[in-house]
């Protein structure tokens, strides 16, 4: 399992928004291992692609996965792109599969991003809806909330649903410098492993799920998985385990006049 895995099914909605031309330069934020980068890349045959991630082992695997693929117009950089010295101007198209929930400050962030982007350049990301739209999230918080007198959502800016609220989403943008941002509502499921088996490992690195799990004794924590255990069991079938989850693409793009 990793996280190209989980999302399997997300990138045949996320591209086709994007609408990528052979020509043009596109910045992807938060590529993880490049997945998303090396796609566009394709698409921008004439044209290039850039990864950014913070995660060095990530970009690491990203850069051995396009080369053993031989695509020669993709770069990836260990970067944040809230500071980042991007080149100014220069791309065309800015992407993000659920790579922009977690800055610090998002208006910066956006607002920096914006600054790489050609006048009247497009800004396509997919994020997630709220916790409560989301069985995966859902289910997992049900497991925890009884060992952890911390919420385990938390509705603030350092959130897998801090993109949630269009209202939020468009104040943040427009005060980026971004117009004519919409959403359009995307039912795609998440993937969690072939088995119940592979589904624990992978849900036990969640890093929220790790915090509840280190403040436990061991007998806590052994009840904890055996019902998170329970709860993968009931979304197991012939093809894994698969949640039902909720997302937005959300588009727009920088104003001319900047």
């Amino acid at each position: 399992m990793d996280y190209d895995a989980e999302l399997q099914s997300h990138n045949a909605a996320l591209l086709p928004a994007c609408a990528i031309r052979s020509h043009e330069h596109v910045l992807d934020i938060g590529c993880g291992t490049g997945q998303t980068t090396r796609e566009a890349a394709r698409l921008a045959a004439t044209g290039s692609a850039l990864g950014v991630d913070i995660t060095e082992p990530m970009i690491v695997r990203a850069r051995a996965l396009a080369a053993a693929e031989s695509l020669h117009n993709v770069r990836f950089e260990l970067a944040d792109a809230q500071v980042h010295s991007f080149l100014p101007q220069h791309y065309d198209v800015a992407i993000s599969r659920y790579g922009t929930m977690f800055f610090a400050d998002p208006i910066a962030a956006f607002r920096n991003i914006g600054g790489a982007l050609r006048p009247g350049g497009r800004l396509v990301m997919m994020v997630w809806q709220a916790h409560e739209a989301n069985e995966w999230s859902v289910a997992v918080d049900q497991v925890l909330a009884p060992y952890d007198s911390s919420p385990t959502v938390s509705p603030g800016a350092h959130s897998h649903f801090s993109l949630a609220d269009p209202g939020t989403v468009e104040r943040i943008l427009d005060a980026a410098g971004f117009v004519d941002v919409q959403f359009s509502d995307v039912r795609e499921p998440v993937y969690f492993g072939e088995s119940i088996d592979a589904a624990m490992e992978w849900v036990r690195g969640f890093r929220f799920v790790q915090n509840v799990l280190q403040r436990l004794d061991a007998a806590a924590a052994a009840q904890l998985l055996a019902s998170l255990r329970d709860a993968l069991a009931k979304k197991s079938g012939e093809k894994g385990v698969w949640f039902d989850a909720r997302e937005w693409i959300v588009t727009g793009h920088l104003r001319d006049a900047r």
